[in-house]
């Protein structure tokens, strides 16, 4: 309906007082000027300028558009800067694996907010299997995830490993110290979701050989996995940093043996350079600096 050129060309206008002094002001014919001005009008069905013989005042619909049009001119402007001057702003689509919710992303969204002001986040918490569907699929810029369910094509900075022990509520389960996988293997378990690394880790550590399938039952929300634990409905497979984070879970390591020990979680941070390269590379420096900490 409009343009930016219509708008200076009113600001103009009310700002020196009239057509000609506008036409002075700008170096456009001043007829040139009528006739941009009559044919905003048409198109948009309304009249901006009163005219008598004193000159020109605008109308109440044209003191409207001027006053949403300058919000627009200001938009516009800031956006100009941003871009020229290498300001990071807009919308980010982040991925986080829950573990890494309770660990570096607090610290990486706040550094990221003090350096970038104008950015925005989009959170989503999911496993890495749908993760790594979404980056393919454009559905997420940057993901933090595990590192073995990347997919093809990404760009991937491994991230500090997460260590994971057995828990368990020592009102509720006395097991052997240190337990051995027969002893484990006969609790029920609380683990990390059915379709994830970790909770197939746990089944392989567990079931070879044992003629009575293992009791693992799964779990996206670590604080669910928590709480199951502390009310003793099993013992759990939980990240050290987690039990850290919760000292009032009730829940205590138990000690294994080292066949028993559980490996580490190995996280990466990815994104697909030829889409995300500039805010990928910026998030990666910020993950790292988190983990560091």
């Amino acid at each position: 309906m409009f343009g930016f050129r219509d708008i200076d060309i009113i600001r103009a206008i009310v700002r020196h007082g009239g057509f000609r002094a506008a036409s002075d002001a700008t170096g456009l014919a001043q007829s040139a000027i009528s006739r941009r001005v009559r044919h905003l009008e048409s198109r948009m069905g309304i009249t901006i300028f009163e005219r008598d013989g004193r000159g020109v005042r605008l109308t109440a619909a044209g003191r409207r558009l001027v006053e949403e049009a300058e919000i627009l001119m200001a938009q516009r402007d800031r956006i100009l800067g941003e871009l020229t001057q290498g300001v990071m702003a807009g919308v980010v689509r982040l991925g986080v694996a829950e573990t890494m919710t309770h660990t570096i992303l607090p610290r990486l969204l706040t550094d990221l907010r003090a350096r970038h002001p104008q950015l925005r986040f989009e959170i989503s918490v999911d496993t890495s299997e749908q993760m790594a569907q979404m980056l393919s699929g454009d559905d997420l810029d940057v993901a933090i995830m595990m590192r073995d369910q990347a997919p093809r094509g990404i760009h991937m900075t491994p991230l500090p490993p997460v260590t994971l022990g057995w828990f368990a509520s020592p009102v509720h389960f006395s097991l052997p110290s240190p337990a051995g996988i027969d002893d484990l293997a006969a609790q029920p378990i609380v683990s990390f979701p059915k379709t994830t690394l970790p909770h197939r880790r746990v089944l392989d550590l567990l079931s070879p050989g044992r003629r009575q399938a293992v009791a693992v039952h799964g779990s996206a929300s670590l604080a669910t996995v928590l709480h199951l634990v502390g009310q003793g409905f099993g013992i759990g497979t939980i990240p050290h940093d987690i039990v850290r984070a919760w000292p009032h879970a009730g829940i205590e390591e138990i000690r294994t043996r080292p066949e028993a020990r559980l490996p580490d979680l190995d996280f990466a941070i990815c994104y697909m350079p030829e889409r995300n390269d500039e805010i990928g590379r910026e998030l990666t420096r910020a993950a790292i600096e988190a983990g560091s900490n």
